[in-house]
């Protein structure tokens, strides 16, 4: 990672998936792509003082980059186009490789967990045959300092509630959940069974009270259909860790 340009801005490597991860959240890869094998290659050979991070960013649209997909003139502030067909989110959050194998063909498997979020400014010209993002890192701000634990317990019970509804076993009163309210707004974000882009919203709340009051609303949205229909198509194991294509 090499600064750019004024004293907040930095470049980083980008990852786009189909999935949104979360500061302190878990997220195993496999790396099979050229482009992201260089990518980790690259990560591997840092000094050992410099973290091995990337940025893990959704993708709005498009997968390859380089193809053409008639759209012109994209001006959606929360997206960025290259090569006029990949999309991607304003809003990501940085991976840091915790543990890393290569497999004798060349392929990686990669253990990472979410660092802070960042917010995508454009993305940097280079000769690297991934992606590399001008980005500023995000604040991690409490936001009302009076409604935060207040807004911590009712999501807290919320999701135990959630929990016990999606679970076969009927056992959600066992489940450890974290006290602090902001560990706790990522964790339900990311295990609650969401769509990419509700996930996607919560990640870009300004700070941990509004995070809070999104997921209180979204909650009792998924209680509410979970008590019309009694059934959710995955498994919590399913959803703890999002699978991720490369």
């Amino acid at each position: 990672m090499e600064e750019a340009n004024g004293p907040e801005r930095t470049l980083l490597p980008l990852f786009p998936l189909g999935t949104v991860l979360f500061p302190g959240l878990v997220l195993p890869l496999h790396v099979f792509e050229p482009r992201y094998r260089t990518l980790v290659q690259h990560l591997a050979e840092l000094p050992a003082s410099l973290p091995r991070e990337f940025g893990v960013i959704a993708i709005r649209r498009g997968w390859e980059v380089g193809r053409v997909d008639g759209e012109q003139g994209e001006t959606t502030d929360a997206s960025i186009t290259a090569g006029e067909s990949l999309s991607l989110y304003e809003i990501g959050c940085a991976a840091e490789i915790r543990q890393l194998t290569e497999l004798p063909d060349g392929r990686f498997d990669l253990m990472t967990v979410g660092r802070r979020r960042f917010r995508l400014l454009g993305l940097a010209r280079n000769d690297a045959p991934y992606l590399t993002g001008e980005i500023e890192w995000l604040p991690e701000p409490k936001g009302e300092p009076d409604r935060e634990e207040e807004l911590a317990a009712g999501v807290l019970a919320a999701f135990q509630h959630y929990l016990k509804a999606v679970r076969s076993d009927d056992d959600g009163d066992g489940e450890q959940l974290p006290d602090d309210p902001t560990v706790l707004s990522h964790l339900v974000a990311a295990t609650a069974s969401l769509t990419l882009e509700d996930r996607q919203s919560l990640l870009a709340e300004p700070d941990t009270v509004s995070r809070l009051k999104a997921e209180r609303a979204l909650l009792r949205r998924e209680a509410a259909l979970l008590g019309q229909v009694r059934a959710v198509p995955v498994t919590l194991s399913d959803l703890a860790v999002p699978s991720s294509p490369n």
